[in-house]
């Protein structure tokens, strides 16, 4: 099964982030800063989608919520369900793996103050939109945040007005089912707005949908 498409290394597709990129390369040498591909295997039957990589997180280690508190909660809870195997150590080479699940990001970039821009979103869809193409098995999407519920509908061609964001809502759109949460973001759970059951159920609930035992 071929990869999907990927952003290439140092992508220039959107500007402010190019600069922001080269702008961090140059404080952070030592980091990734550069696209962040996707994370786990490619006959997962549920696709987590991201909004986009952590300037501390993913844009430091390379991989999708590696590094911040986001991903502290994340794999835990994948690790909880079966959904992920090994250690989470917060970086690229500790021992896990994700296990029938796979992680994309809506926007493969780091954006300034975690806040992508619509065109930022617009211009990364096509990877979105290869990553659903390539990947048969999915049944579940699993969508972090209204940013990235947003995404995978219009990725689909689905009516956003037809299917709003509602935390730990299941809508049939196409082949898919998509299931969408609060951003486990620290500021999500730190005003609690969502909390460690709360994320714990949408999870369950989405490897219900996928009917992984």
């Amino acid at each position: 099964m071929p990869v999907p498409a990927s952003p290439p290394p140092d992508c220039p597709l959107c500007p402010r982030l190019h600069a922001f990129r080269h702008a961090n390369r140059a404080k952070y040498p030592d980091w990734f800063n550069d696209p962040v591909p996707s994370f786990g295997p490619l006959t997962a039957r549920i696709l987590i989608a991201g909004l986009a990589p952590g300037l501390q997180g993913a844009n430091r280690t390379g991989r999708p919520f590696t590094g911040d508190w986001a991903g502290d909660l994340l794999y835990a809870t994948l690790l909880k369900f079966g959904l992920a195997k090994g250690v989470y150590d917060e970086r690229i080479d500790d021992t896990l793996e994700l296990v029938d699940c796979r992680i994309a990001n809506a926007v493969r970039c780091v954006p300034p103050q975690n806040k992508p821009e619509p065109s930022e979103v617009k211009t990364c869809r096509q990877f979105l939109i290869s990553e659903l193409d390539t990947l048969a098995n999915v049944k579940v999407i699993l969508a972090l945040g209204k940013i990235a519920h947003d995404s995978v509908l219009t990725t689909l061609g689905a009516k956003i007005s037809a299917h709003p964001f509602k935390h730990a809502v299941a809508y049939d759109v196409g082949r898919f089912k998509l299931i969408s949460s609060y951003h486990c973001s620290r500021y999500n759970t730190n005003t609690g707005r969502l909390t460690t059951p709360m994320f714990e159920d949408v999870v369950a609930k989405a490897k219900a949908l996928a009917f992984i035992p």
